[in-house]
């Protein structure tokens, strides 16, 4: 069973097939309408179940138009109205739902649900985003990333802001793919220990902004307020210091590219000039959700690697 609960589960050989099927898939697809399958129809006959306990625009969107054009179906299920929302156990919705559909995709909060439910499924269960981690994502920020024309070994990514998801998934993507992270997070804001040991000494957190952007050839921040956050005065002071600006993007590599997953509070974790400056690539980011997880459900199905 394939589970994509995190990036490990693949390792770097799979990851680095996903990622090549990606972009050979999106490649073969210039020019098409969006709902147009492809040529081949790879998941013809197969259902994704996609359950949202968490508000989702990008995931829900990219995984339904995914495995749409990879000639499948997919139903959406809101916990809330699911016995999953009435008190039903992630065990036993699991076993259920392994009955009816071919894949499970969760967005929820806790990234135990998403063990159990890949415990107790008998089809592969995907992680659309835990409070732990945020694997999918990354697989459209390295997709983003090889399509600009950086190749991923020996590149220094900057992050700015949080310790959160996002940063675990990248730190964890850096000592699968052999780059470096450095994080510039401040005090009580910065990522657990056990996060940053993942990437096996690619991966290490100052307190300095620039001292992390420096001559990165990757920058990349995040909303400071995370869904399900209060809005606290105080955590947007701490982090003031992290904006990405035009003065801290200068300290990168002349080439280097912005990445943020969205969605975006300009003003806040970054300046209108650099999100919508000619070094971002979000909206390449934001349709590479789509590529990535094509290539995600069809390994999870056996068809790569």
């Amino acid at each position: 069973m394939r589970h994509f609960l995190n990036l490990t589960d693949a390792g770097p050989d799979a990851l680095a097939a996903m990622l090549d099927d990606a972009l050979t898939r999106k490649q073969a697809r210039a020019g098409w309408t969006k709902g147009r399958v492809d040529a081949d129809a790879p998941l013809a006959g197969h259902v994704l179940a996609m359950i949202f306990e968490k508000n989702s625009t990008r995931t829900r969107v990219s995984f339904d138009m995914a495995v749409r054009q990879l000639g499948g179906q997919s139903i959406v299920m809101e916990a809330g109205q699911m016995q999953l929302g009435r008190g039903e156990t992630v065990a036993d919705t699991a076993r259920v739902l392994s009955n009816y559909v071919d894949a499970i995709m969760i967005r929820t909060d806790d990234h135990a649900k998403i063990e159990e439910m890949a415990h107790h499924a008998t089809v592969p269960v995907i992680n659309g985003l835990t409070d732990e981690s945020h694997p999918c994502q990354i697989m459209a920020d390295l997709l983003t990333i090889i399509e600009s024309g950086k190749a991923l070994p020996g590149l220094k990514v900057a992050w700015l802001g949080d310790g959160n998801n996002v940063l675990a998934s990248i730190v964890e993507a850096a000592g699968l793919m052999h780059f470096d992270v450095v994080a510039a997070c401040p005090q009580g804001f910065q990522p657990e220990e056990a996060s940053i040991a993942r990437a096996g000494g690619r991966a290490r957190v100052v307190a300095d902004p620039r001292e992390a952007v420096a001559g990165a050839d990757v920058v990349v921040t995040d909303t400071w307020i995370s869904m399900g956050q209060a809005h606290a005065d105080t955590k947007l002071a701490a982090m003031l210091p992290y904006q990405v600006d035009a003065a801290l993007m200068a300290t990168a590599k002349p080439d280097a590219k912005f990445l943020h997953c969205l969605p975006a509070h300009r003003g806040e974790e970054v300046t209108p000039e650099v999100i919508d400056g000619p070094q971002s690539l979000i909206w390449a980011e934001a349709e590479n959700r789509l590529h990535a997880q094509k290539a995600v459900l069809r390994w999870c199905l056996g068809q790569i690697g």
